[in-house]
């Protein structure tokens, strides 16, 4: 752990989206730190050298990550339980052992195998993107996000305190649970939805028409509702396989209420189906616009413009001159949910919600969801 009398020293195993944003983050807010990594890809190494991120890359996993504070693990699921027989060696008593996986029971298992409980802390910060690799990550990426700490039975009630106060540090919003708590929500509120997305856009791409109708009409609500399944198939292969029991129980319980949907609408229950419109309605709309859940939010606004040359570009050059950075921009075709013409998506929510006063101040009809 992190003291006034030890040298800092943490040192990462992977640097990908998530491994790279926790450690510009730590960069950000402790420059002072010593920062050690390991990845297979020499050239993500070379990068995050390069800028600064990291202090000494490590060919393998040696002797450079003895004395380490913390070390994260940070590498595709089935390879960190892996990393960990390397690591045990390298262990002191003082270092806090972490990763950042989406599923956390076949990680605890094996550190129960190893031993290794005295050490470990599971950690999962539940922010992402669709991009992934050291080059899309960002610092401000677990920012105001939830970040799941998941102690092992044996670590100390000190290094689970030190552990939350650096995650909180780093404007990370820390919460302790049971992995196996932690295994059934993820698996209902993240992994469940990236598998209904990726089903059902192969469902329209197996069902579409030969000149592709439903791929050119299936803008709006329908890319925003599977805009997940653009995610890395290799990260949601492994979190299906590492989170079988879960997913598969979660996925009967699912085709379930599928089924309970569907014998409404045979039986022309009227009832039924305005009760289960109503209650999502009513529980969607219950949830909390600053919720920082699994799936990365969207900050977006819609406006209404007329259809003339320049319409577009003049509203850029609106938010580029008062330094409102613009992540996408196009015009709506499909507007059966939306309400704007135009589609215009910021990196945050200070952003869009800059972006939004300044084009009503231009009298632009404006729509934020």
């Amino acid at each position: 752990m992190i003291s006034d009398s030890t040298p800092a020293k943490i040192g990462f195993i992977g640097l990908g989206l998530i491994g790279g944003s926790v450690a510009k983050a730590i960069r950000t807010y402790y420059p002072d730190y010593e920062l050690i990594a390991f990845d297979k890809n020499k050239e993500t190494l070379a990068l995050a050298v390069q800028e600064g991120i990291i202090d000494i890359s490590c060919s393998a996993i040696d002797d450079n990550f003895k004395g380490c504070s913390y070390i994260f693990l940070c590498a595709p699921v089935s390879y960190n339980t892996a990393y960990l027989t390397q690591l045990k060696s390298l262990l002191n008593p003082n270092c806090i052992l972490t990763d950042v996986g989406s599923v956390k029971t076949s990680i605890h298992e094996e550190v129960i195998a190893l031993g290794l409980e005295a050490n470990f802390i599971g950690g999962h910060p539940m922010a992402g993107s669709e991009k992934n690799g050291f080059a899309n990550s960002k610092a401000h990426l677990i920012e105001n996000a939830y970040y799941i700490l998941t102690p092992s039975a044996k670590v100390s009630a000190e290094k689970v305190d030190a552990y939350r106060d650096f995650i909180s540090s780093l404007k990370a919003l820390p919460i302790v649970l049971d992995y196996r708590q932690h295994d059934c929500i993820t698996g209902t509120i993240s992994h469940l939805p990236h598998i209904i997305a990726s089903t059902l856009v192969n469902f329209v791409r197996d069902t579409d028409t030969k000149d592709e109708l439903m791929k050119a009409l299936a803008a709006g609500g329908f890319k925003d509702i599977t805009r997940i399944a653009s995610s890395s198939p290799v990260m949601w292969q492994q979190i299906c396989l590492k989170n079988k029991g879960n997913i598969s129980h979660i996925l009967g319980q699912y085709i379930e209420a599928l089924t309970q949907a569907k014998a409404s609408v045979d039986a022309e229950d009227e009832n039924a189906l305005y009760t289960l419109f109503e209650s999502s309605r009513d529980y969607r709309n219950s949830m909390p616009n600053t919720s920082a859940g699994p799936i990365k939010k969207q900050f977006a606004v819609y406006c209404d413009i007329i259809d003339e040359a320049g319409g577009i570009a003049t509203i850029a050059t609106i938010l580029a001159s008062n330094n409102i950075s613009i992540k996408n921009i196009g015009i709506i075709h499909n507007r059966e949910f939306e309400e704007g013409v135009l589609r215009i998506e910021f990196y945050d929510e200070s952003s869009s919600s800059k972006a939004s006063a300044l084009l009503k101040k231009y009298r632009y009809i404006v729509y934020e969801i």
